[in-house]
């Protein structure tokens, strides 16, 4: 019998690579957001990173001009956001999520470019108790 998507749920926490592993789309420099998510590899992220980075590269008419994912650490979304390349007439769209595949869309706008986490950084950052 085929596997069904009861068994794939049942069976994730025990096949990840290590505790909280998880999956980003990734692809480098895709045409769009459709190529880079039909043809993103189905791997678990490497240790040390935590979320999911989109940037999306666009042309003032909003046709997309190239689309890059991958995993990332803390460090390389501190910079979400939208910005202007004047003299090629191109806005650069950079988001980051927390949790598996959560970079499924793409950053248009400001509203879209954010750094988005399942709890907030100031708690998961918080030493113990001395």
């Amino acid at each position: 019998r085929d596997f069904t998507g009861s068994d794939i749920v049942y069976l994730h926490p025990s096949t990840t690579p290590f505790p909280r592993g998880f999956k980003c789309f990734t692809c480098e420099k895709a045409a769009d957001n459709y190529e880079c998510n039909r043809w993103a590899p189905d791997v678990y992220c490497p240790r040390g990173t935590r979320y999911c980075f989109s940037q999306h590269m666009m042309k003032a008419t909003g046709e997309s001009v190239s689309v890059t994912k991958r995993c990332v650490p803390l460090e390389d979304c501190l910079a979400t956001g939208c910005t202007y390349i004047k003299h090629e007439e191109y806005k650069v769209c950079t988001s980051c999520c927390e949790g598996t595949i959560c970079n499924l869309p793409l950053p248009r706008n400001a509203t879209d470019a954010v750094f988005s986490t399942l709890a907030p950084l100031s708690g998961a950052q918080s030493p113990g108790p001395a």
